[in-house]
């Protein structure tokens, strides 16, 4: 290879090429801060807090409020402990990375499977609350419940397929609504 031809690989390397793949464009920050305070705030609600608390205060009594808070607590040193992990190594990757590196590959295959099945139970259980709730409060009682859950699923799907800016708006009103019942559940 000649020296003129070295040196037109090495300035032509640096230059950014037309077909560039969005992975390797870098992140774009569409959430606001009020969107993931928000988020955070209605997640750590939840769903099941309205829908199964009242039965399992009556069936436990006052002991819920300390299991609930032990639980808490237990969260609470898991979420510090991964926070510890990202500020000492930094990754682009899910905590399932980590459990790559530090438990290998059968570790992080259990994790990154375990997650799934997580969310996937979580996110069926609040589509089943949505027609549960719909039920309860008479609107489409004719309908049934399954149908609600799959239009609900539907519109969940559709809203994180267009833009996580929107997501992100719905998330936060959502989360509002949760956060104004649990004031007025407090209040009455």
């Amino acid at each position: 290879m000649s020296e003129q031809s070295l040196k037109d690989e090495a300035t032509s390397a640096g230059k950014p090429t037309a077909h560039v793949d969005a992975g390797d464009a870098g992140y774009s920050k569409s959430l606001k801060s009020r969107h993931v305070n928000m988020i955070a705030i209605g997640g750590a609600i939840g769903t099941g807090l309205f829908l199964g608390a009242g039965g399992r205060l009556a069936d436990a009594g006052p002991s819920l409020f300390v299991a609930y808070a032990v639980c808490g607590v237990f969260a609470f040193l898991v979420v510090r402990a991964l926070g510890e992990l990202v500020l000492y190594r930094p990754s682009s990757g899910a905590f399932v990375s980590y459990a790559r590196e530090f438990l290998g590959e059968k570790g992080a295959y259990v994790a990154g499977w375990m997650y799934f099945l997580n969310w996937a139970t979580t996110g069926i259980a609040d589509i089943t609350a949505v027609a549960v709730y719909t039920h309860y409060w008479g609107m489409f009682s004719d309908i049934p419940q399954w149908v609600i859950a799959l239009v609900a699923l539907a519109v969940v799907l559709t809203v994180n397929l267009i833009s996580v800016r929107m997501f992100g708006e719905l998330e936060f009103w959502f989360a509002i609504i949760k956060v104004s019942a649990l004031v007025v559940f407090m209040l009455i």
